[in-house]
């Protein structure tokens, strides 16, 4: 049995040839280029004929693919929602890649699932049967561990972190993406470093920001980190407010679920990796007091590679699941 990886993201899609321990034995990298639709999942053929013709497997072996999606896979409906790819709101990309690989079984999973099971895998969460994966960028996901398995609920949308409840009363602003994720995701930071620089300048209040240097509509989360790292107050205020977030959402974690660790990830871990001890500090005010003492917090230790071995992982751990049931 060889194992393929698949790592698919809004710009490019990775993918590798696996050993059954998860190691990784070759590498490639697409670019999307604007593709969209069936014009994506043709590139992810392309990448799996790719690696297995530099891995020189022949077509009669039998092969796993393990592929992480940005979005949603739907166990019952065999498609997945991928927001950022458009023609992607149920798209068969597990029947259409198990049809053009000959002797093949596909798993399709959520970007978060493959990030905790890469971690576990190969990360600082190695060995872990209870273990927490919040990835924070654009926006945030977590991917959940427990005795095990990969908690996936209902309809698959379990660990839709952005959602949660940190701050009420509630507010119009977080109908979109939820509370959480609109004071403590990439977007949502640059969103109230907005908010922060308008309501000083409405005030007739010039000069007391560093960033008030930008074009206000153009502030992204890397400007209010800069603008952090020079003690600009407005930027210290945005970004302890995540902080408290991102320590009260993974406190809420530990108490449901008593994971032994909390892992943050994504792109702005990243910038923000410095702030774990804080997150931790932050969190013991408000966690289960057994449980948040017996948890470590870590930024991820596979930053740019969690998904791809984390899509390794989905093919090795289904395929043996499968394998043990049957």
């Amino acid at each position: 049995m060889i194992y393929l990886g698949i790592d698919l993201g809004g710009t490019k899609v990775s993918g590798a040839l696996f050993l059954e321990n998860n190691s990784l034995l070759l590498h490639e990298t697409l670019l999307l280029e604007g593709r969209e639709g069936k014009e994506v999942a043709g590139l992810v053929k392309e990448l799996c004929k790719i690696l297995l013709s530099k891995g020189e497997v022949p077509e009669s072996e039998g092969k796993c693919i393990g592929i992480c999606v940005p979005g949603i896979a739907y166990s019952k409906t065999r498609t997945c929602w991928c927001p950022n790819i458009p023609g992607w709101e149920n798209y068969p990309l597990l029947d259409e890649i198990a049809e053009s690989v000959p002797n093949s079984t596909v798993f399709v999973e959520s970007d978060r699932t493959a990030y905790i099971l890469g971690e576990v895998s190969l990360g600082v969460a190695k060995g872990c049967n209870n273990a927490i994966f919040i990835a924070v960028g654009t926006g945030i996901g977590a991917g959940i561990l427990i005795d095990g398995r990969v908690l996936h609920g209902a309809s698959d949308i379990v660990g839709a972190t952005g959602w949660m409840a940190l701050k009420p009363p509630y507010d119009k602003e977080w109908d979109m993406c939820g509370c959480f994720e609109s004071h403590a995701s990439g977007t949502g930071i640059a969103m109230q470093a907005k908010k922060e620089v308008k309501a000083l300048l409405s005030e007739g209040k010039k000069g007391l920001s560093y960033l008030e240097k930008f074009d206000i509509e153009k502030i992204t989360s890397r400007e209010v980190f800069e603008a952090y790292d020079l003690h600009d107050p407005l930027a210290i205020k945005v970004i302890d407010t995540a902080i408290e977030m991102w320590g009260m959402a993974a406190a809420n974690f530990v108490s449901l679920f008593n994971p032994e660790v909390v892992v943050f990830g994504g792109g702005l871990f990243g910038p923000a990796s410095r702030f774990v001890d804080r997150i931790y500090e932050e969190a013991s005010r408000w966690a289960q007091p057994i449980s948040i003492k017996q948890c470590r917090f870590f930024p991820s230790m596979l930053p740019n590679e969690a998904g791809l071995y984390g899509a390794g992982a989905i093919a090795i751990t289904n395929y043996k699941r499968d394998k043990n049931e049957q």
